[in-house]
């Protein structure tokens, strides 16, 4: 039975983390393309070509490796991202860059397709299911040279041709618009110059941390004696049973419970409250008395 429920166990772990790791794969954009590459960047080697942008959109690492890159709707597996590179594992919104230059002897990142001038060139995604479209995209065949197809935004927003221009940069393995303020910053400056609402809402996650942290552990305790007292009496061949108890918490019985209590414990003897004073026998006072400290002879 144990190993039944071991083995469940296991199997629904491995499908949720199957489960998990596809619908990352799901937030993996195309995010710029350039068809003819004459004076952006060069690859490893020195050389100019056509190059495909990758953006994870996750707030997670992801890794790409088993996907597939192809130019052909009919061919969905023609490049398959090869497995065993570090350089696959894309961190949290983060970009890679693929050479589409048909050489993939030249490492991981260069695909066995290239893109072609003065055409529409269609670019796919595929999941390791070889099934499952994550992304494509259509570089328009009017696309000039040194010019980029990228979207507005990372991994959202509409597609726009970008010149290169200070108004429309282009921007392989970084970011499509670069940020040099944060609004959020500025409007906790604007609203809150001293920084006490920052010290509130700052304390109020601490204790709220620490709130839920105190119902875990006090969860965990209470599972834990539980536990303990079954296995111990488990040990002694007792069964633990849980008794259904009526509620004893009402007025009426905890006044019952506290007067029999002050009845009980409230007891002592009783006591007269009259003083008796008996008179001494002797007229004088015993302590200043002589004779007791005199020698008394013996009587014959």
């Amino acid at each position: 039975m144990k190993r039944s429920i071991t083995l469940l166990v296991i199997v629904l772990v491995a499908a949720m983390a199957v489960a998990t790791q596809a619908q990352d794969r799901k937030s993996l954009r195309i995010n710029e393309v350039m068809i003819v590459n004459d004076t952006s960047i060069v690859d490893d080697y020195g050389e100019h070509h056509a190059w495909i942008e990758l953006f994870n959109a996750n707030f997670a690492p992801l890794e790409i490796s088993s996907m597939y890159l192809t130019n052909d709707k009919n061919n969905p597996t023609k490049y398959p991202i090869p497995l065993g590179d570090v350089k696959t594992r894309i961190s949290k919104r983060q970009h890679v860059v693929f050479w589409a230059d048909n050489n993939p002897n030249k490492g991981t990142f260069h695909t066995s397709f290239t893109l072609v001038q003065g055409q529409d060139n269609w670019i796919g995604l595929y999941d390791s299911d070889r099934k499952t479209l994550v992304d494509s995209v259509t570089i328009p065949a009017g696309l000039l040279a040194g010019y980029s197809y990228a979207r507005s935004e990372d991994g959202a927003g509409v597609w726009q041709v970008r010149d290169g221009g200070p108004d429309d940069y282009i921007t392989p393995s970084s970011a499509n618009v670069i940020k040099d303020k944060n609004p959020k910053v500025e409007m906790f400056a604007e609203k809150d110059g001293f920084g006490f609402l920052m010290t509130i809402m700052a304390m109020g996650i601490v204790f709220t941390a620490l709130f839920v942290l105190s119902l875990c552990f006090v969860g965990i305790g209470t599972i834990s004696k539980y536990l303990a007292r079954s296995k111990k009496a488990r040990a002694k061949g007792v069964e633990v049973v849980e008794i259904d108890r009526k509620d004893l918490d009402s007025g009426e019985a905890i006044a019952a419970i506290v007067m029999a209590l002050h009845e009980h414990l409230d007891v002592h003897d009783k006591e007269s409250a009259i003083l008796t004073i008996n008179k001494v026998k002797r007229a004088y006072s015993p302590w200043s008395s002589k004779i007791y400290g005199l020698r008394e002879y013996p009587h014959k």
